[in-house]
């Protein structure tokens, strides 16, 4: 997994949420995301330019982050983030601290590969499901699961109980549908033509 630098400043939590709900207005008016650092034992709260989060936050990529607060670092992920509901700017970050002995847990892009049967014939390759989630130690966790739909005939699907990859636990539903080659109308008139002949 790639790693990406962030930069943060250590924030004091105010005692009452009024001063509280003031501090975090200030922190967005001028341009920073509060952020909350988790896993470590004690939560850290601090602040991070939202330029700083553009290329962890708006990217297909996932990364280890090494987090950097008042020049101490921390190996985290992200966890959690929220975006205003309107302008869609950050409104605040949840990192998680990573020990290198405890399985973390991260959705993980999926990525096809191969010429499916059923698109040959006509269908269409549907990808269902973005990403999985997994449950790992954090540095056997790839950058992306590849699923090979070379076999993958008209009308079938791949389900997220027939994966399997090392070192990793799949999270989701088995039954889950991650990909399917539809049928299209060409492929329905093909295999309606072939039966009468």
């Amino acid at each position: 997994m790639k790693s990406i630098e962030v930069k943060g400043t250590a924030r004091t939590i105010a005692e009452r949420s009024s001063e509280q709900a003031r501090a975090l207005k200030a922190i967005r008016k001028n341009n920073g995301v509060p952020c909350v650092l988790y896993g470590g034992g004690e939560n850290i709260h601090f602040t991070v330019p939202a330029e700083g989060l553009r290329n962890l936050v708006y990217t297909p990529h996932i990364y280890v982050v090494d987090l950097i607060i008042d020049g101490k670092k921390y190996n985290a992920i992200m966890k959690d983030i929220q975006f205003h509901p309107v302008k869609d700017n950050i409104l605040h970050v949840d990192f998680y601290q990573i020990d290198e002995a405890k399985p973390i847990v991260m959705e993980v892009p999926v990525q096809l590969e191969g010429l499916a049967e059923g698109v040959k014939a006509g269908g269409k390759l549907a990808l269902q499901m973005r990403k999985l989630k997994v449950k790992a130690l954090y540095n056997v966790i790839p950058e992306r699961l590849t699923v090979n739909v070379s076999h993958l005939g008209l009308g079938k699907t791949v389900k997220v109980g027939e994966l399997h990859y090392e070192g990793l636990e799949l999270l989701n539903a088995k039954e889950a549908v991650v990909c399917a080659v539809k049928l299209t109308r060409a492929a329905r008139g093909a295999a309606a033509a072939a039966a009468n002949s």
